[in-house]
């Protein structure tokens, strides 16, 4: 699959992170993962900060084998998967689950993904 802007790629996105305890996952992966870069920046020590993407990512990786079972979108595309983990965020911040719930359900449905 290709995607031409950011637009096209987050509900693909979404789609691969159909199950809301994929995405809490990766809601508090992310979180941790950037407590622990502004923990480094600020308090150090500095090489504290590679930490940061293990904790995030790890956390995500593993909800896609265990939970969703299906390969991390991150593998094939980086720039707009990490831009869409912080939409992801923002949106579950903001009380909108139900709505990425719906959106990767309508996703899955016209693309015939199971």
């Amino acid at each position: 699959m290709t995607f031409d802007s950011f637009e096209e790629f987050y509900p693909y996105y979404i789609s691969q992170h159909s199950r809301r305890g994929t995405r809490m996952v990766h809601f508090f992966g992310t979180l941790a993962g950037a407590g622990i870069a502004v923990n480094a920046v600020v308090r150090g020590p500095r090489r504290s900060l590679l930490l940061a993407p293990v904790v995030g990512y790890g956390a995500a990786w593993l909800s896609h084998f265990l939970i969703e079972k299906n390969k991390p979108a991150s593998w094939g595309y980086t720039l707009y998967s990490f831009q869409g983990d912080w939409k992801m965020l923002s949106d579950i911040a903001r009380g909108r689950d139900a709505q990425l719930q719906q959106l990767a359900d309508e996703y899955k449905a016209s693309h015939d993904i199971a």
